[in-house]
């Protein structure tokens, strides 16, 4: 399985230590050089924990980079409004025919999905995580409070509240 990431879930992941999820769910998980300058390197200057857990990851093999220049990028996708990281990301999961690809923005979401790429964010991911059983429901409540409590986690508290409700619905059946 072909699994790109972008910043956003592998910083929240990482942030919240559910970086092992990737690896159990997908085998190694990909992301572009644009992604790992964002995440590792400028996290590392600005001491956040996330990003020596992101590089832990990759030294462990869970984490693959991918070397990628933005010079590299179709016309196409170098002149979408978006981060550069996100075009990178969108590239690779392009060229690599990626099975999934995560994302936690809605504007390069909807791109992704125009262009036909089957996408979830860090919230898709903890609720994969609990239907194949290596989360209990009270673990998928307490991380989605987490989330909601947390102010360098950028995920809607709304869209927080419907996954959580959705998943304890779907439990009583």
């Amino acid at each position: 399985m072909i699994v790109i990431i972008n910043s956003g879930p592998l910083m929240a992941l990482g942030k919240m230590g559910l970086l092992d999820l990737l690896s159990r769910l997908y085998g190694a998980v990909k992301f572009p050089t644009a992604v790992f300058n964002e995440v590792v390197v400028r996290g590392r200057e600005r001491g956040y924990f996330d990003a020596f857990l992101v590089q832990m990851a990759i030294q462990q093999g869970k984490l693959t980079v991918v070397g990628m220049k933005d010079e590299d990028l179709p016309s196409d996708i170098a002149v979408l409004p978006l981060d550069a990281g996100e075009k990178q990301v969108l590239c690779l999961a392009l060229r690599d025919k990626a099975d999934l690809v995560l994302f936690d923005d809605e504007k390069v979401r909807e791109e992704a999905k125009v262009r036909g790429l089957n996408v979830k964010g860090t919230l898709g991911v903890i609720v994969q995580a609990h239907l194949e059983k290596l989360l209990e429901l009270s673990d998928v409540q307490n991380i989605i409070k987490t989330i909601i409590s947390r102010q360098d986690i950028w995920i809607s508290k709304e869209l927080c509240r419907q996954v959580l409700f959705r998943l304890k619905t779907s439990n009583q059946n």
